[in-house]
C-alpha cells in the first residue's frame, strides 16, 4: 500500500469528470448477464461520485475481441443494467474514440450522469498500450481512477499509459480493499494460514505456490491440478486432465515445502465419471479404472479438507475443487465455501477468495455464504500473490 494514492471523499470533484476504469467483464449468453457480481460491487462507489455531482466516464472491457467489433462482446447488456439500477442519467457511446469530434460531445455530460465507453478492447491501441490512444483518453477527463485490480497486472492504455497524462491519478476503493486483503495474507497473517489452490494447469500456479510456501503453513490442492500430484505419487487418473512434463515442478514444490516447514495436502478419494456429463461415483485413489475421470474431490477429502480449515485462523482460497458446470461435481466445491462460511461467521477465521471462476461456482447455489474478502481477480491476484508489482498499480505510486 506505500505511496499509493488512493481517492478519498475529501477530493473536491464536484462539475469535474472523472475517467473511471472498472471491470465489468462479466459473463453474458445470448445478450443476458449470468453473473452480476462484478457489477454489483461497483454501484456503490459509482452512486457516491453522482451523489457529489461528478461527471463519470466508465471505461471497462469484455472478453478478448483483439481490436476487432463483435456485438457477442458489445458492453450493451451492461449498459442497460446501469441505465436499470441507477436513478441518474446514463449515456452509452459506441462512436470511434479516435476521432476529433468525440471530445465535443463528451462535453456536454452533466454534473452526476454517466457516459460508459463501448468495450474498450474493440481498439487494438488499448492492448497495445499506444501512447497517441492513452492520450485522447486522458484528454476526455479531469481525474482517472482506477478501481479495476483484476486488470492491474496488464500494460494496456487505460490502466497504464493513460495516468502519464492526467495529473490526478488514484486507485478505487474497491482497489483499495484488494491490496489490503492480498497483503494481510502476505504481511499481518494470523497463523495457522491455509491457502486452498484450485484449477487445471500447474504450470500457470507454479511462482504463486512457491511464494506461498514461505508465507502459509498449508497448502490444499484441489481440481485437475491435483492429479499431477496423484501421479508424482504413483496413482493411476485414468483419463483425467493433466499436464505433461509437471513432475520436476512438483518435486521443487516438495522441496520448498519441506524446507519452509508448510504442509501439502493432496487428494484422498474422488468422484470419478466416464464422462463430463456423467452422475459420479465415489472412489478410493487406488480404485480408479482407465476410462475414469476425475471430476471432484471425494467425502473423505472434503472432510480432511474441513478438519485444516477449523484448526486455520486465515484462509486464502483461489479455484473450484472439481467440475463445478455439472452439479454432481460440485460437492467439494459447496462444502469448502460453507466451512469458510460458518467459520468466518463465528469470527474465528479471516477468509479471502479469489477468482471469476471460484466465484461462479459458489454463486451457482443458494445458500448465503459470509466472507471477510471476496475478489473477482484472477491473473491480477495471483500475479500479486507472487509479489509482483503491477502496472497498474505501480503508476498510481
Amino acid at each position: 500500500m506505500d505511496n499509493i494514492k488512493f481517492f478519498s471523499d475529501n477530493i473536491n470533484i464536484c462539475d469535474k469528470t472523472i475517467i473511471l476504469r472498472l471491470d465489468l467483464n462479466v459473463p453474458i449468453f445470448e445478450k443476458e448477464i449470468q453473473d452480476e457480481t462484478r457489477i454489483l460491487i461497483n454501484l456503490p462507489f459509482l452512486k457516491n461520485l453522482l451523489e457529489k455531482k461528478a461527471k463519470v466516464i466508465i471505461i471497462s472491457h469484455l472478453g478478448r475481441p483483439k481490436g476487432l467489433r463483435s456485438s457477442s462482446l458489445s458492453l450493451t447488456p451492461v449498459y442497460k443494467f446501469l441505465k436499470k439500477h441507477l436513478k441518474n442519467n446514463v449515456y452509452f457511446f459506441t462512436g470511434d474514440i479516435n476521432n476529433k469530434e468525440t471530445k465535443s460531445k463528451f462535453s456536454y455530460l452533466k454534473s452526476g450522469e454517466i457516459l460508459l465507453l463501448e468495450n474498450i478492447r474493440f481498439f487494438k491501441e488499448e492492448s497495445e498500450n499506444d501512447d497517441n490512444f492513452a492520450k485522447i483518453l486522458a484528454s476526455l477527463g479531469d481525474i482517472y481512477i482506477n478501481d479495476a485490480f483484476s486488470c492491474s497486472h496488464r500494460k494496456q492504455a487505460s490502466i497504464h499509459k493513460i495516468t502519464k497524462y492526467i495529473k490526478d491519478c488514484y486507485g478505487g476503493p474497491l482497489l483499495k480493499k484488494e491490496i489490503f486483503a492480498i497483503n494481510s495474507i502476505l504481511h499481518n497473517k494470523k497463523e495457522p494460514v491455509t491457502c486452498i489452490i484450485g484449477g487445471s494447469k500447474i504450470s500457470t500456479k507454479i511462482n504463486v505456490i512457491i511464494n506461498l510456501i514461505k508465507n502459509v503453513n498449508n497448502i490444499v490442492i484441489v481440481g485437475a491440478m491435483a492429479n499431477n500430484f496423484l501421479i508424482y505419487g504413483g496413482f493411476k487418473i485414468g483419463k483425467s486432465l493433466v499436464e505433461k512434463n509437471s513432475n520436476e515442478t512438483i518435486k521443487k514444490i516438495y522441496s520448498e515445502a519441506l524446507k519452509y516447514k508448510c504442509k501439502i495436502y493432496i487428494p484422498e478419494d474422488a468422484n470419478v465419471a466416464k464422462d463430463l456429463k456423467g452422475s459420479g461415483k465415489v472412489k478410493k485413489l487406488d480404485l480408479i479404472d482407465q476410462d475414469d475421470i476425475i471430476l471432484d474431490i471425494g467425502p473423505n477429502t472434503i472432510n480432511t479438507i474441513k478438519q485444516i480449515i477449523d484448526n486455520s485462523n486465515m484462509v486464502l482460497w483461489n479455484g473450484p475443487a472439481g467440475y463445478f458446470e455439472n452439479i454432481n461435481f460440485a460437492d467439494g466445491t459447496l462444502a469448502i465455501a460453507k466451512k469458510i462460511s460458518e467459520n468466518t461467521n463465528n469470527k474465528s477465521l479471516v477468509s479471502i477468495l479469489g477468482g471469476g471462476d471460484t466465484i461462479s461456482a459458489i454463486n451457482k447455489d443458494n445458500s448465503k455464504f459470509s466472507f471477510t474478502h471476496l475478489s473477482t481477480a484472477g491473473g491480477a491476484f495471483l500475479e500479486f500473490l507472487e509479489g509482483k508489482d503491477l502496472p497498474g498499480i505501480s503508476v498510481l505510486k
